[in-house]
């Protein structure tokens, strides 16, 4: 049997995108109000799937790694993207925000325990929300891991990942003046919270070209061109997000607050040429944690399309119904 072969049938076989059972707008505080959605079994093993951002939002694809006879998966958009109201709005927004959000949903649904399947900074929001409520997750499973430190906003902003991508770093670094280049996430939210749309979705643009051009080992360097709603949503987020540290009380908090989730059974899978969340941090955290299985995925960058990364996700889902 060709060795790729089972990667190559995961890849083309994902589950097929049924439409949701339920569909919600759910009031959480703070003048917000999120989109939630169930799809799958109404009674099968409960899923949280946490998108990436912050301000990526969920897509009918995220539903495709879960068998729909066994599992009922729960998607929702984060505060201020996709569907949820206000857009692009970083007023009450934050981590201990999403926290809450995660719990609002876990209890109006009445689930005891969830899976929690995220990746980039899904992962991130899986980690402190399983630190915060380890009584809660039964099981997690990460992909592309970001931990929210300071180290790794330096690699991708402050230059590490544009010494690979040189061109696609010049079409990001160059629409800001030299003088403001040693903090390009301060320079971009400058312009990104200017109060002048046209300005703040030029640089939405640019902010989520850059990270989009990196996202597979595949990529041509091109960042493509993202719809102005859409990239404002991103980028306003995630730049607001990492200019507050992710509003951890410290760098590095969640890999030392890692014996917390010490008893719950883990997998990570991290591409190994992951260009925004390289490999470290995942190899550090399952080192950290003893419950966790690293699987590193050759020939595979950061992105949930990945081939080899779809594949893993999906045998994973599969193993832990015990098949």
């Amino acid at each position: 049997m060709d060795k790729f072969s089972g990667q190559k049938r995961a890849v083309q076989h994902l589950y097929p995108p049924l439409d949701p059972f339920d569909q919600r707008m759910m009031e959480v505080g703070g003048g917000h109000t999120i989109y939630v959605e169930q799809c799958g079994n109404p009674d099968g093993i409960p899923v949280i799937v946490l998108h990436g951002g912050p301000g990526g939002g969920c897509s009918p694809t995220m539903r495709r790694y879960f068998d729909p006879k066994v599992y009922r998966a729960v998607l929702f958009d984060q505060r201020g993207c996709g569907r949820s109201r206000p857009h692009a709005s970083v007023i009450n927004n934050t981590t201990w925000d999403l926290v809450a959000d995660i719990e609002q949903i876990r209890e109006d649904l009445g689930v005891e325990k969830f899976i929690v399947f995220g990746g980039s900074w899904g992962a991130t929001l899986a980690l402190i929300y399983a630190e915060t409520h380890p009584e809660h997750v039964s099981n997690l499973v990460l992909r592309g891991v970001f931990m929210m430190t300071q180290a790794e906003l330096d690699w991708f902003y402050g230059g590490g990942a544009g010494l690979f991508w040189p061109e696609p770093w010049a079409r990001f670094s160059d629409l800001i003046p030299e003088d403001e280049r040693h903090d390009m996430i301060g320079a971009y939210h400058k312009r990104l919270f200017s109060n002048d749309l046209r300005i703040e979705t030029q640089y939405a643009k640019a902010w989520s070209a850059w990270e989009n051009a990196l996202a597979s080992v595949y990529s041509s360097g091109s960042g493509g061109d993202a719809p102005g709603d859409y990239a404002r949503a991103f980028a306003r987020l995630e730049n607001h997000y990492f200019t507050n540290a992710g509003f951890l009380d410290f760098d590095g908090q969640i890999l030392a607050h890692v014996d917390r989730i010490a008893h719950i059974p883990g997998v990570i899978v991290q591409g190994r040429y992951d260009m925004i969340c390289p490999p470290e941090r995942a190899w550090q955290l399952a080192n950290a944690w003893p419950n966790a299985e690293l699987r590193m995925i050759r020939n595979a960058g950061h992105a949930l399309s990945e081939p080899g990364i779809s594949a893993e996700l999906v045998k994973i889902m599969d193993q832990l119904t015990g098949r």
